[in-house]
């Protein structure tokens, strides 16, 4: 079968093809207990199921970005790689894919510490990674020794959970790049909705009832927080400014299209001197990688 680009990915993600199931059973064979051949006449996973969703992953990491050691606790939010990477490497446009010696701030770098992994693999940049968690962040920790990341990945707790960018920079901190993947939702409910949406976009609507409220994974920070998305991402900027001399580039994704105006205005309320917003896509899924910075000019 001859692979089928997405096209909608970015032109440097290497999942713009079709998962080559064999090639990712050669990387992780127990990844062929779960796959099989649907009403298409394709091979694939059950991607309502989080065990075959958590193979998936171990099996892409290993054959693309060479992690021999991944897990997460049951629970935790399981990413999809793809989409990751289109993040990672929207945002290498956005500071020069050339520049060297890179430092990124990632703002709830989870259990998965996906965002490290793929950024240290594509451009050699080194992390700080934040989270509230402290069960998440020891389990990123494994990850990171058992791959033998130390040198360039770090993880910082987040003592105070109000806060975002305080308490985790440090005065002698400079980082080029901030990212984060904040909570969309205002509530569990509004979670599980999203859930709900997730099954019927896969055809498996008639599941739903069937699989636990949450079956893609995650906590209450990673998933939704008060106020949702808007709220999480208004205190995000609002932190900004008071360190905007130790970022050059602060970003967030953003999944909700009628929050970006709200947000664009905060933006413009604290001077920032660059904005951009930039457009993600990924089969039905669209979303939007916000961007603003205090120093230089918009062209």
């Amino acid at each position: 079968m001859s692979a089928v680009e997405k096209n909608n990915l970015h032109q440097r993600n290497r999942h713009r093809s079709r998962y080559d199931f064999p090639s990712l059973i050669k990387a992780l064979p127990e990844l062929a207990e779960v796959v099989y051949v649907n009403n298409h006449n394709d091979e694939s996973i059950d991607f309502a199921d989080p065990e075959s969703v958590k193979l998936l992953n171990k099996a892409i990491l290993k054959s693309f970005y060479k992690i021999k050691y991944w897990d997460i606790p049951d629970g935790y939010l399981c990413p999809p790689i793809p989409g990751r990477a289109d993040y990672i490497h929207y945002v290498a446009d956005l500071i020069g894919v050339e520049t060297k010696n890179i430092q990124v701030l990632d703002i709830g770098v989870g259990a998965n510490c996906v965002y490290p992994i793929i950024g240290q693999f594509e451009y050699a940049w080194k992390f700080v990674g934040s989270d509230i968690d402290p069960k998440a962040l020891g389990n990123a920790q494994k990850i990171i020794d058992e791959n033998k990341l130390k040198e360039f990945i770090e993880l910082r707790q987040q003592p105070t959970l109000t806060n975002i960018f305080q308490g985790v920079i440090r005065e002698s901190d400079h980082f080029d790049l901030s990212i984060c993947n904040p909570p969309f939702h205002a509530s569990e409910a509004e979670a599980a909705a999203g859930t709900n949406r997730k099954l019927k976009n896969l055809g498996l609507a008639s599941r739903a009832r069937k699989w636990p409220t949450l079956n893609f994974g995650g906590q209450s920070g990673e998933l939704w927080v008060k106020g949702g998305e808007f709220e999480f991402v208004k205190k995000m900027i609002i932190e900004s400014a008071h360190f905007s001399e130790q970022c050059l580039w602060f970003t967030s994704l953003i999944s909700k299209r009628e929050n970006v105006g709200g947000l664009e205005d905060q933006i413009k309320n604290l001077n920032a001197k660059q904005f951009k917003i930039i457009e993600m896509s990924q089969g039905q899924k669209s979303s939007r990688i916000l961007a603003w910075s205090f120093k230089g000019k918009n062209k």
